[in-house]
């Protein structure tokens, strides 16, 4: 074989195999993540009673397919996926009334299957871009009694992305501070503070903020016509993280998770769901 020829043929192998691996990626994500997929990581799993299976709240994680918000790149959807919503949705079993599915589960807004679910999650929203469809599929979800919480995003850069974003959603509609007196706040652990929880490797360096502009966590609301909150924006702040590394270092766990995180969680899911 010609050196020419052989050049050749290790070229188209080469481009060959690199499609093959952005297939195999992309894939990864776009076929549905079932229970037995995912390591529980020594999570416990439990059984619902079957007559109120339907019943049951699911941790919904949102998958969204972004350009990168402001130019820099794509969002990151699965940030601290799985161990975070798995132990969040235990310590919901655990600790509340609910009935609560032990998988969770990851939904796109397209999905006609998203309307099953009352409460969905975004993470890490500061770099997301959503497409039309999306925006159209996430107004009409809220706008029919569906409940979105974001979370894990600092700084000013990353707040006007995701303001951006809500006000495609939503033209006419504000984001508002909600104040420490509200419901959210209160109405199953009584917090005294809006929390800030910062990632665990900003907690081990000594900040309990990732941003030089994100000194104050702040908790905005948006609102239907009749007042009922559909959105809850939890800005300069990572709960997901106090839920995802719960078991890494037992003074994390009592400062932030067992303090903060799944307080503040468990409030939210409760107000979203009693009203």
């Amino acid at each position: 074989m010609s050196r020419f020829r052989l050049v050749t043929l290790i070229v188209a192998i080469t481009l060959a195999s690199t499609a093959a691996l952005a297939v195999a990626q992309r894939s990864r994500w776009s076929r549905e993540v079932r229970p037995e997929m995912v390591d529980r990581n020594g999570v416990p799993e439990w059984k619902n009673d079957e007559q109120f299976k339907s019943d049951a709240f699911t941790f919904v994680r949102i998958r969204y397919e972004s350009s990168g918000g402001r130019g820099r790149g794509g969002g990151n959807w699965a940030t601290d996926y799985p161990d975070s919503d798995l132990n969040f949705s235990y310590r919901l079993h655990e600790l509340t009334s609910l009935e609560v599915d032990p998988h969770g589960k990851i939904l796109e807004l397209t999905d006609d299957e998203l309307f099953d679910y009352p409460f969905i999650y975004i993470i890490e929203p500061g770099r997301m871009w959503l497409r039309d469809e999306e925006v159209t599929a996430l107004r009409r979800y809220l706008l029919n009694g569906g409940f979105l919480m974001v979370d894990d995003f600092w700084g000013e850069d990353e707040y006007a992305t995701l303001y951006e974003n809500m006000k495609r959603v939503f033209p006419n509609r504000e984001p508002v501070e909600l104040p420490l007196e509200h419901e959210i706040f209160h109405c199953v652990y009584d917090l005294k503070k809006k929390p800030q929880v910062p990632s665990i490797h900003a907690w081990y360096s000594g900040y309990t903020t990732e941003r030089a502009d994100a000194d104050e966590a702040h908790y905005r609301g948006i609102f239907d016509d009749e007042g009922r909150m559909m959105v809850i924006i939890c800005h300069n702040t990572d709960l997901g993280d106090g839920w995802e590394r719960e078991g890494m270092d037992p003074q994390y766990f009592k400062e932030m998770s067992e303090k903060y995180s799944y307080p503040m969680g468990i409030n939210i899911v409760t107000y979203a769901m009693t009203h």
